[in-house]
């Protein structure tokens, strides 16, 4: 089984921060997001995620890798979850997975910036996460060790070219185009 490297904090390193190769644990992670629609806000989840999170001792090599197969969102109702599946939001069909990968973690004010690339219906565009490390414990469930963390970003999806419901004269939008996306995230040490 691959243990723990050292956990001795770097100048850029959070306590308890610990070096490894991580699996996300689908079972334990949450992927939302809120969109505004007319005058309220609708909340959804993906309920399929998988990827990677590499976390080094010197915290700028550390990287991220997450695949979210985009049939599984799930808002609570099923009309509108089959709609956002259709061609006029995820069209699933033909783009069944969005992807991350991350480029850089750096420290901004006290908290994380994890600048990746993402791709939706295969446009990709950078986006910064911005990024709680929640803690590892190196004895984790069942002695499986676990690390912990929490993101937070607000997409355009017009940047993705996902336009349904944006009116072009401003006099009544159907859904915005900002997207509040939350993740929060525990991972497994690969054995």
């Amino acid at each position: 089984m691959t243990t723990i490297t050292d956990t001795t904090v770097g100048p850029q390193t959070p306590d308890g921060w610990a070096a490894g190769t991580w699996t996300i644990d689908p079972a334990h992670t949450v992927v939302s997001f809120s969109v505004r629609h007319l005058m309220s806000r609708v909340r959804g989840t993906f309920t399929d995620v998988s990827g990677q999170i590499v976390t080094d001792l010197d915290s700028a090599r550390s990287a991220a890798t997450a695949v979210i197969a985009t049939a599984s969102v799930n808002t609570g109702n099923q009309t509108r979850d089959g709609h956002l599946r259709s061609a006029d939001f995820f069209d699933a069909e033909r783009y069944p997975r969005m992807r991350f990968a991350s480029r850089a973690l750096r420290p901004v004010a006290g908290s994380w910036t994890l600048s990746g690339e993402l791709t939706i219906r295969d446009v990709t565009r950078p986006v910064d996460l911005e990024v709680e490390f929640l803690g590892s414990d190196p004895t984790g469930l069942q002695g499986e060790p676990r690390i912990g963390f929490s993101a937070r970003a607000t997409l355009s999806r017009r940047d993705f070219g996902i336009t349904f419901g944006l009116v072009a004269d401003g006099t009544k939008i159907v859904v915005a185009d900002e997207i509040d996306i939350a993740l929060d995230i525990e991972a497994f040490l690969n054995a």
